[in-house]
């Protein structure tokens, strides 16, 4: 279909020119490529033969897919799996985090964010440049994807992350919010060509219309949430210039905005550039088809300010369990701890968004007793030390991960604290002749396990 549709030969052609079209063309019915970024906060996962991709510094390209599922290191959040070219969305967050201040808290929200790939690549680029200093809002307006978001970034294990279900008008009342909004939007999908087949068969130049239609709707209602000198990084995983550049020139000229070109002199090599911002497109780079573009908002918006004074805190489960403040949330059994230096922002957020997750879940409240979460085991700002742990081989977290009964003769009883490798996978409540599997049911490996 790809290459015997005259309107999308057209349409790519108008958008990176005729001869880069036909470099396209070909490599659009090849295999497509495999791809993994590190978790720098995490004990790094080894993998042979992985080639950096050339605009990130964790991104590594494979030379085939591996069986991800039977390896313990993924289901610890050690690494996500990301096509190298969405990883270019991170590339030029970071070229704007470069110049950003330091003396204040940063306040990013990832607008349409699910799986969860450029939510966890910033989430690391904000905690490697501003340490806690910062708040990242990831949304799903779907609720079925959005649980999807909400377990990928708990695995991931930033408790400075937040995840929503709102449509972009509701973040729309939330005026200056943000710093920096990241709009992946939804789009026809020409990128996705090689891994979507769904993708190629709904192509249509209607489609193509409708999706820059409702494109230019999730700019306009977001765009009062974006602070006056705050950024607006925009992307889709197609080609087209409708969907892409005349819809930036559109925000530009509608929205009160300027143009940016960040970081223009250091672009890697085969990234085509266009009129309004970068294209990656097969044939040039290993990765599938993304385009990215970054508008400086001009138009008049205070930035919105928070005045952090010393609360008065209960008496907490969970404070002693973190590495940083915390305040302890509650609903019904379910104990929560939110950092204390993002607690106000998402008190006042929650009042236009609905919140699904933020901060960390630290367990249920059993009686007197904490029953540990699984988020909790895998979150990085779980205090050391405070768990026992047990070190396991692969074949026996493969059967935790499966959650198969396990035996820990050797340990004390109570609640562990179960690693691979030094890397925490979960906990489990041993009763010494058997372990009690605290590994939740919707996250079983669902494959045999079996060697």
């Amino acid at each position: 279909m790809v290459s015997g549709n005259d309107v999308f030969i057209r349409y790519l052609s108008e958008a990176i020119g005729a001869d880069n079209a036909s470099v396209a063309l070909s490599a659009l019915v090849g295999p497509a490529s495999v791809s993994v970024r590190i978790n720098p906060f995490k004990k790094c996962a080894e993998f042979r033969n992985g080639r950096r991709v050339p605009w990130s510094e964790y991104g590594l390209l494979l030379d085939d897919r591996p069986s991800f599922t039977l390896d313990p290191f993924f289901h610890a959040g050690c690494y996500y799996v990301q096509d190298s070219s969405s990883m270019f969305i991170g590339y030029i967050l970071r070229c704007l985090l470069e110049n950003l201040r330091t003396d204040r808290q940063i306040r990013v929200l990832d607008l349409c964010a699910a799986p969860g790939g450029k939510t966890t690549d910033a989430a690391a680029s904000l905690r490697k440049a501003f340490g806690d200093g910062f708040l990242l809002v990831s949304n799903e307006v779907m609720r079925s994807r959005a649980s999807v978001l909400a377990d990928n970034v708990a695995l991931w294990g930033d408790p400075l992350v937040a995840v929503t279900s709102s449509d972009p008008a509701a973040f729309g009342r939330a005026d200056g919010f943000f710093d920096i909004i990241i709009a992946d939007v939804p789009c026809s999908g020409e990128g996705m060509f090689r891994k979507d087949e769904e993708a190629v068969r709904q192509w249509s130049a209607e489609n193509v219309a409708h999706c820059a239609a409702r494109q230019r709707r999730i700019l306009a209602d977001s765009w009062p949430s974006l602070a006056e000198n705050g950024f607006l990084i925009y992307s889709t995983c197609t080609f087209n210039k409708f969907e892409n550049d005349d819809n930036v020139r559109w925000a530009a000229e509608n929205l009160g905005a300027e143009i940016q070109y960040p970081d223009s002199g250091r672009i890697p090599d085969g990234v085509i550039p266009t009129a309004c911002g970068y294209s990656l497109v097969p044939g040039f780079v290993e990765g599938e088809g993304q385009y990215c573009a970054v508008l400086k908002k001009t138009a008049s918006q205070p930035r919105r300010e928070f005045l952090h004074g010393k609360k008065r805190q209960a008496a907490s489960n969970v404070a002693g369990l973190f590495g940083i403040p915390v305040r302890e949330e509650r609903k019904g059994d379910l104990v929560k701890a939110v950092p204390e230096s993002v607690a106000d922002e998402l008190d006042y957020l929650g009042n236009h968004v609905r919140i699904l997750s933020s901060g960390c879940a630290a367990g249920t409240l059993k009686g007197k007793d904490l029953v540990p979460s699984a988020d909790l085991a895998l979150n990085i700002a779980l205090k050391n030390g405070t768990f026992r742990k047990a070190e396991v081989d692969r074949r026996t977290a493969l059967k935790f991960l499966h959650r198969d009964a396990l035996s820990l003769p050797d340990e004390n009883k109570g609640y562990i604290l179960v690693c691979h490798e030094g890397v925490p996978l979960g906990f489990v409540k041993n009763l010494g002749s058997r372990c009690n599997n605290l590994h939740p049911q919707e996250r079983r490996i669902r494959m045999d396990v079996n060697d």
